[in-house]
């Protein structure tokens, strides 16, 4: 049986109670707007999506650390890391935060969590912004731009998953030395008086976060999000904005273009850059995020006088 995750800082973190059990930490950002729930990337940090850290940038946004990362607990059983868990968890952190309806904000592996989520709650979701990820069967969708054939795409992509790890460890050392030379360039740069690049910054942040993983344990989470079976997306009457890199190598554009036209109230949004959108592309992500809140039935926000 696994030991949940240990962390010195717990006690004072803020946190919820999954339906099994399991206690993950949670963000808030303390806003006002739109009920906005974001489910990141696996094992990335809240931090990924800078603009939504901003109390006033129009949305009241809630996330989680997947189970355990950071400080957030491992499960008493070790195989309830599915989507579907992913998903209870996203449901436990809508529920504290006292979210009845939200815009959920899926990115990579947390694009399967929303869907997973709004399909047994579709009554809870006003809209998703799937970025980087379809709903169901994960690993079909990687290595396109590479080229490698559709029926070697699952077996390479758990092979890639075992092989994390390995590689992950001296992944690890190369992206904590990121954050450093992030700092200091940015530092440089705020002495001619520009304002930091919110890019560089949160890119800093999710180095930080991954340099931290335990690996065998990502890996074993990544693994067991791949296994999630296709799923039919007819209940999604929603407003849905899908977004792709065109040179995304683990979110192939073909596919999510593929993936939009089935659903029923789909835009598809196509950027020049990879699987790190919310990175490169913030403020693009963030009007598209206000942009789909618009469209759902969800009251605007009241602005005070």
């Amino acid at each position: 049986m696994p030991a949940p995750a240990t962390s010195p800082r717990r006690d004072a973190l803020p946190g919820a109670r999954s339906r099994d059990g399991t206690w993950v930490r949670t963000w808030d950002n303390e806003g006002a707007g739109y009920p906005v729930v974001i489910s990141n990337g696996m094992g990335a940090p809240p931090s990924a999506w800078p603009l939504l850290a901003d109390p006033d940038c129009g949305v009241h946004a809630v996330s989680w650390y997947h189970r355990g990362l950071d400080a957030s607990h491992r499960p008493t059983e070790a195989d309830r890391i599915t989507v579907e868990d992913h998903a209870a968890d996203l449901e436990a952190v809508m529920d504290a935060a006292g979210m009845d309806r939200a815009v959920l904000v899926g990115w990579s592996l947390g694009v399967n969590v929303a869907f997973a989520f709004a399909r047994h709650h579709p009554e809870r979701v006003a809209g998703i912004l799937a970025v980087g990820g379809v709903a169901g069967d994960p690993f079909h969708i990687l290595f396109g731009p590479a080229g490698v054939l559709r029926e070697w795409r699952g077996p390479l992509g758990r092979a890639g998953a075992w092989a994390l790890r390995w590689v992950g460890p001296p992944v690890a050392v190369a992206a904590s030395m990121v954050p450093p030379v992030l700092d200091t360039f940015q530092t440089l740069v705020a002495l001619t008086g520009t304002p930091p690049a919110p890019g560089l910054t949160a890119t800093s942040a999710v180095a930080r976060e991954f340099a931290t993983h335990p690996w065998t344990w990502y890996s074993r989470l990544v693994l067991a999000a791949g296994e999630q079976e296709p799923m039919d997306t007819s209940f999604a009457t929603f407003p849905v904005t899908v977004v792709a890199g065109v040179l995304d190598n683990l979110a192939a554009s073909d596919d999510l273009r593929h993936a939009a036209r089935h659903l029923p109230d789909a835009r598809f949004v196509s950027l020049p850059g990879g699987h790190f959108l919310p990175l490169q592309y913030p403020a693009r992500l963030h009007r598209e995020l206000l942009d789909l809140a618009r469209r759902t039935d969800l009251p605007a926000p009241r602005r005070d006088a």
